[in-house]
């Protein structure tokens, strides 16, 4: 993996992710693909969309169909039928998420399935072996995702161990040359305290990842606190390196993140919120069941040149979600999808053309009028 900047304005950076399977154009949002699929789109739809980089998920493919039947298919960008860049998590936060079905040991986590209870075992090593045989451009070093609320000695535990994990991934994972091509991220911890993610991001550094990640955060604590433990957090890293925060947000976050000099991003909200009605728009969130639309011969959004917009109404959409028709959180989930894209691309564009700061004055005036978005929207 090689990783060039391009451009900068203030503290955000234009870059370039250069992958063995394609170039990725940063700061980037990155569809969630959980079961190596991003619910109720076909790959053909995110290549047309312009995604170069999708997300998939180690728990949920260790589970099933198994990292060693994907291996036999070829990898899981064969398996998929993507041929772009994949990045896999670790498993880290899935476990974290069982609460009652895992018990953490220096060792690793052992955790029953939430499919059928069966009994399975995840170490640093175990997370480095799943990895690689799926085959993603980009893998994670296993962490513990520290819970919401934890107080400073919890925080500083789960920064322990995060950290001896992160070298054993290091260890066992063997050098670059040796993964095939595969960059390999260490992840930041600390809880939601900021001299801990200091400290998290500098020995996490010293350790000499391909790329670094903000992780545990949007785990439950207020979107003010998250803010403030990214800025903790991006001066301790490494500006040649690239920076992932993981699992955020809406619009309005990616956009701040990215000003503040994020290159990554992922969050399951566009899917979601297309799932539960919610569409993302330049002129704000609607909620398509609203019985206003029902007659409204408008596109979702008039700004927005997706094959959503430029086919289908707002009526239909809502008429759609009404009759319970599955084609309506499709069509949904692909504006949704499409708006975040493009919302990246504008802001690299920005960012190229030394605007940034007069980009995110109409975006942020935009959103104040946006209203509050429907129950489910959070990922956590």
């Amino acid at each position: 993996m090689k990783f060039d900047i391009e451009a900068r304005c203030g503290a955000a950076r234009a870059g370039r992710l250069i992958t063995p399977h394609g170039e990725v154009e940063t700061p980037v949002f990155m569809p969630v693909g959980t079961q190596a699929t991003v619910k109720g789109v076909g790959q053909e739809a995110l290549e047309e969309l312009g995604a170069q980089i999708l997300l998939a998920n180690t728990y949920h493919l260790l589970l099933r169909p198994g990292h060693e039947t994907v291996r036999r298919m070829g990898g899981l960008h064969r398996f998929m039928s993507w041929e772009r860049a994949l990045l896999t998590d670790s498993g880290g936060y899935q476990v974290f998420s069982l609460a009652e079905r895992r018990k953490v040991t220096e060792e690793g986590v052992e955790f029953r399935s939430h499919l059928d209870g069966s009994l399975h075992f995840l170490s640093p090593e175990k997370a480095m072996e799943v990895q690689q045989a799926l085959g993603a451009d980009v893998i994670m070093a296993l962490d513990e995702c520290t819970e919401y609320p934890a107080d400073r000695e919890r925080a500083r535990e789960s920064l322990e161990l995060t950290l001896r994990w992160g070298a054993r991934c290091l260890e066992s994972s063997g050098l670059p040359a040796a993964r095939g091509g595969q960059a390999l991220f260490g992840i930041v911890q600390g809880g939601m305290h900021a001299e801990l993610r200091r400290e998290s991001a500098e020995r996490t550094v010293e350790m000499g990842f391909d790329g670094y990640a903000i992780g545990g955060l949007s785990v439950g604590e207020p979107r003010a606190l998250t803010r403030e433990m990214v800025a903790a957090t991006l001066p301790h890293l490494p500006a040649d390196r690239p920076r992932y925060l993981m699992g955020v947000g809406t619009p309005e976050e990616i956009v701040e993140y990215a000003a503040q000099g994020v290159d990554m991003m992922d969050c399951v909200l566009p899917t979601r919120a297309g799932r539960h009605g919610l569409l993302y728009t330049s002129e704000g969130r609607i909620n398509i069941k609203q019985a206003r639309f029902a007659e409204d011969a408008g596109p979702p959004d008039p700004n927005c040149g997706c094959r959503v917009c430029a086919r289908y109404t707002r009526a239909y959409l809502r008429h759609l979600y009404v009759a319970g028709e599955a084609l309506g959180g499709v069509l949904n989930t692909l504006h949704n999808l499409a708006y975040y894209l493009d919302t990246m691309r504008a802001v690299r564009h920005a960012i190229q053309l030394g605007n940034l700061e007069e980009f995110l004055s109409g975006f942020r005036a935009r959103s104040l009028s946006s209203p509050i978005a429907v129950p489910g929207e959070d990922p956590a």
